[in-house]
Parts: structure tokens; C-alpha cells; sequence
């Protein structure tokens, strides 16, 4: 396979140490870091394993460089040193994505999740485990939920306040905050406190566990599609909440698929698909600047700061976009972009079509006819005052035209 290197037998060790460091191997294990001939880590992981002989390495920069670093020494020794499971939130999936799997062999320590939830009493079935590490801790607040425990790696010693900010300004401030540094080791620490009266100084190296309670006030914020319109910025040309719900059922978020959402508007459509499932990823194609940063800030304050957003005309601004796992139109809908996009559509991929106008409802059923598909009328009206009453106050019906790619 192109890009990899030729050798086929286990050369590549990636090891899990804790804060026991060559104490808490298995001898086995202990013994590969002792025989490595090229060990990379970070300083503290170096820190961990003194007695090994082996050349030392830390971690390249940009990180992409390991992988070369790796290829580099692929007749030699090598172990990797990384925290807990290296598959878990760690180097070690990144490595396997570039390294065949038979030139690899991993050696699991006992998680930070796995600590944490022994020291909190929690079962692991009943916790979303989550990673900030180098990441947007914003991207936490998509699993602020009532009731919700959460076990968080964090980037450093500001990451708990930070977090115990976005719990108290959506109403969560009562939530529990326990505080774990150096777990498994002698310098072992715990802070405890709620998230509104947070003020503790921790280590840089820590693991947050948060039990999120929410106040009647709270924001309820589900991560199943239909948020209230109030949730989004919005200059009042967005998809409502009743039609965005029905819009991202059609659409199937899917753990890791991609969304091209053109004519993005403020982005309700692709943060929601965002936060309906693991790692899903969108782009957003919108020819606004204005528009461009209302999505951008939705997607920060509703915890999925990865909206990647385009400025530019479609179909034109589709060439060489990777292919997506689904599509949504909801501005610049002509015969052109609908091609454009269903060429690019991978197989199995769904895209969803809404229209407003008569003429934009006059494409969809040209494109239906020649195309099969589902073709609906939503009409959604809503109760409001009028006067001392109150009366149905109809939306604008929206012509929803949906189809998956066989």
C-alpha cells in the first residue's frame, strides 16, 4: 500500500504507562521498553521509563512528522510511549491509520476513564467519555444533558473552569465537579466542588468528572434534531424547527458521515446534524459573510466548533469538496447544483431538498419526475396571541424533496 513502509513482522511496539511508570508493566511489557532501541514519548512519558538504554525521541512537531520519524527506524525496535489505552483517545489509532496493524503491537494500561470511574464509584456504561485534549473544549457542551455524567480529558489546568463556565450559563451550575490529577501515583490529587462556585487550582494534568444537574431554567438542549429556533442566531431566513427536524430524519446522521449543507444560512441544519451523531462532520457552503458568522457562532455556543464554512457560488464552490455522505439544499437550488451534488454523493447517500418559492418548488418536481425520490408538503402553523386570544399563525409551507443514492 502506498505510503507505507515495507516491513511486514511486528517491529512497532505502542505502549500504555501510567503514573507508576515500568512498575505497573506486566513484566512482558516491561521487558519491550527495556530491549527498544528508539523510544518516543512526551516528557513526561520519558520521565516515566528511566532505566531503558534506547535512543529518545520526543514527540515531533507538526505531529504528522511521528509517522515519518516512525518509517524512519522501521528496522529497529521502536516503542511508543503513550498514557493509558493508546487506542483510546491516544497516538496509537492515529498511528494505525498510517501503519499496517500486522507491524504493530499494542499494550493497554488502565485508561484515565478507567481510573476516574473507579474513583467516582461510577459505572462506565452509564458515563460519556469524552476528550478535549487538543481539541475545542466547547465541543463538551453538545453532552450537557440533565442527569448526564461525563468523564472529560482536558487540555490543561483551565480547562475545568472553562467548562464550569458553559455549565453555569446554560443552567447547570449546581453540577458536581471532581477534579482527578496524576492518577495512580504517589502525587495522586482530587478537588471536588459545583460548577457555579468553581475556583480551584489543579494541576495541568488532570481528568474532569462532571454529574450534570440541571435547574428548572436549564437549556434543554437534546441532541436529537428540533432545537427551538431561540437556540440559533438567525436573521429570520433559517430552517424552523419543525421543518428541521423532519429535514435531518431524511438527511440520517450518521456516526463520522459528512453533510454538505448549501446555502447554509445560519447553520441550523448542519449544527444539528453535527450533534446527532459521533464525530459527524459538516460543510457549509454560504455566499454571506454575515450568514457565514451567525453559523459560526451557532455551532460554538451549541458545542460543535468544527462547522468547516465556504464562501462561494454553487456549483462551483462543490468542485473538489470531498465526497459527502449526504447533502442538503436549502439555498441555490437549480438543475445544476442538484447534479453537482449527486454526482459527488457517495453510495447510500441522502439528499434532502427544501423549497419555498413556486419556482424553486417547480425544480423539485421536474427533478422528482426524472429522479424518483419522496416528495412532501410541510405546512406548519403555530398557536400565538391575537389580542387577548390566541390564534394559529401558519409558517410558510415548505416542499420537501428527499432521496437516497442506490
Amino acid at each position: 500500500m502506498s505510503g507505507h513502509v515495507e516491513t511486514s513482522a511486528p517491529w512497532l511496539h505502542i505502549v500504555g504507562i501510567g503514573e507508576d511508570g515500568l512498575d505497573g508493566l506486566t513484566p512482558a511489557t516491561r521487558a519491550v521498553v527495556e530491549a527498544a532501541e528508539i523510544l518516543i514519548g512526551g516528557d513526561r512519558h520519558h520521565a516515566l521509563a528511566q532505566t531503558t538504554t534506547a535512543k529518545r525521541y520526543a514527540w515531533p512537531s507538526p505531529f504528522d512528522a511521528l509517522i515519518d520519524l516512525l518509517k524512519q527506524h522501521a528496522n529497529q525496535r521502536v516503542v511508543v510511549l503513550a498514557t493509558g489505552d493508546p487506542l483510546w483517545f491516544s497516538v496509537g489509532a492515529r498511528i494505525g491509520r498510517s501503519i499496517p496493524a500486522e507491524q504493530i503491537t499494542y499494550h493497554p494500561q488502565l485508561s484515565a476513564f478507567q481510573l476516574a470511574s473507579a474513583r467516582m464509584g461510577w459505572s462506565m456504561a452509564d458515563v460519556e467519555t469524552l476528550t478535549v485534549h487538543g481539541r475545542p473544549v466547547e465541543q463538551m457542551i453538545a453532552f450537557i444533558q440533565p442527569d448526564q455524567r461525563l468523564i472529560i480529558l482536558t487540555t490543561g489546568a483551565e480547562t475545568p473552569g472553562q467548562i464550569a463556565q458553559f455549565l453555569t450559563e446554560r443552567g447547570f451550575g449546581d453540577s458536581p465537579m471532581t477534579v482527578l490529577a496524576n492518577m495512580g501515583g504517589e502525587k495522586e490529587q482530587r478537588f471536588d466542588g459545583i460548577a457555579r462556585e468553581w475556583s480551584h487550582e489543579v494541576p495541568p494534568f488532570n481528568t474532569l468528572c462532571v454529574d450534570c444537574r440541571a435547574a428548572p431554567d436549564a437549556a434543554l438542549l437534546p441532541r436529537v434534531p428540533g432545537l427551538s429556533d431561540d437556540m440559533f442566531q438567525h436573521d429570520g431566513t433559517m430552517t424552523k424547527q419543525e421543518v428541521r427536524a423532519v429535514t435531518l430524519a431524511k438527511l440520517m446522521p450518521m456516526r463520522g458521515a459528512l453533510l454538505w449543507d448549501i446555502g447554509t444560512g445560519c447553520g441550523s441544519v448542519a449544527v444539528e446534524w453535527m450533534r446527532a451523531a459521533r464525530y459527524a462532520r459538516a460543510i457549509g457552503i454560504e455566499p454571506r459573510a454575515d450568514r457565514r458568522a451567525m453559523a459560526a457562532a451557532n455551532a460554538l455556543s451549541l458545542g460543535v466548533p468544527k462547522l468547516e464554512l465556504i464562501d462561494g457560488q454553487v456549483p462551483e464552490a462543490l468542485d473538489g469538496l470531498e465526497k459527502p455522505d449526504a447533502v442538503f439544499i436549502g439555498g441555490g437550488l437549480s438543475p445544476e447544483t442538484f447534479d453537482a451534488a449527486f454526482a459527488a454523493l457517495r453510495p447510500l447517500g441522502r439528499l434532502v431538498a427544501n423549497a419555498v418559492t413556486l419556482e424553486s418548488e417547480a425544480t423539485l418536481v421536474d427533478l422528482h419526475k426524472t429522479h424518483g425520490g419522496q416528495l412532501v408538503k410541510l405546512s406548519v402553523n403555530r398557536a400565538e396571541p391575537v389580542g387577548r386570544l390566541t390564534g394559529w399563525r401558519p409558517l410558510m409551507p415548505v416542499t420537501q424533496w428527499s432521496l437516497v443514492k442506490r
